[in-house]
């Protein structure tokens, strides 16, 4: 009897394309056992970003000060949003899954770095009525084909049973790249960028938000569109990236 294609068992499967084409290491290409994943050498290279953080900007605290503690720059400078986690810090070993996803269409590195945010995340999905991407202008999605920001929205979807939209908050007019602006230019940049799409605020109004973006330089873009989420009357807006960038002025992202 023929087994047809679509019935063949994932495992054995997954055991042919291993044999056709082995796994790789995201990070050094040397062979692994898992598809989507690194070798331990290269995972150990990750900073990861582990309690205890501050609850509002998820930068890490040298000890634990206890659950909600705010840091001083979260009491100084409060953010838009409410709280925030990443699940590394970015530099040389995470910018390579960062731009496999981004710029080298490797779907593999969405697999492995939406995994890492489920986990570094836990909390702020089990409290998220809804997950949303932080949205590219049309121009730029159409020639980058696609949003790793919504690639990464939806594998948060499936991974944790929570519900995830690409149509309600929209990126209504261009930006200049945000790469070499400090923190104010930021600001300047990306205001007014934001809106939701017609007839969508009655789907955030009372709802607990959360936002997702691959990395998080000074925060501006989430901020903005933070504001615009707490206007249609969301009643909490947390935010999940995969990495944060702890000197946004020392960094090239």
């Amino acid at each position: 009897m023929v087994v047809p294609f679509n019935l063949l068992p994932s495992r054995a499967w997954r055991g042919f394309l291993d044999i056709v084409t082995p796994s790789q290491c995201l990070g050094c290409n040397v062979a692994v056992r898992e598809p989507a994943s690194l070798c331990v050498p290269c995972w150990a290279g990750l900073q990861h970003l582990d309690d205890p953080v501050c609850d509002m900007l998820g930068t890490p605290f040298a000890y634990d000060q206890g659950p909600g503690m705010l840091s001083a720059a979260a009491l100084a400078d409060p953010p838009e949003w409410d709280r925030a986690r990443a699940a590394v810090i970015f530099d040389d070993a995470s910018r390579k899954l960062v731009h496999a996803l981004k710029y080298e269409d490797r779907q593999e590195a969405g697999f492995l770095m939406a995994r890492m945010m489920t986990r570094a995340g836990r909390q702020l999905l089990a409290e998220a009525d809804v997950i949303l991407p932080v949205p590219l202008y049309r121009w730029r999605l159409w020639r980058r084909r696609f949003n790793q920001s919504a690639f990464l929205a939806q594998r948060l979807s499936r991974l944790s049973s929570r519900a995830w939209r690409a149509d309600v908050l929209l990126r209504q007019r261009r930006t200049r790249s945000q790469v070499g602006l400090d923190l104010s230019e930021r600001r300047r940049n990306v205001r007014g960028a934001f809106v939701i799409a017609e007839g969508m605020a009655a789907f955030v109004a009372g709802k607990s938000v959360m936002l997702v973006d691959d990395v998080r330089t000074t925060g501006a873009t989430a901020e903005a569109c933070a504001l615009v989420l707490k206007k249609a009357g969301a009643a909490k807006v947390s935010l999940l990236t995969f990495a944060l960038v702890p000197a946004p002025a020392k960094i090239h992202i």
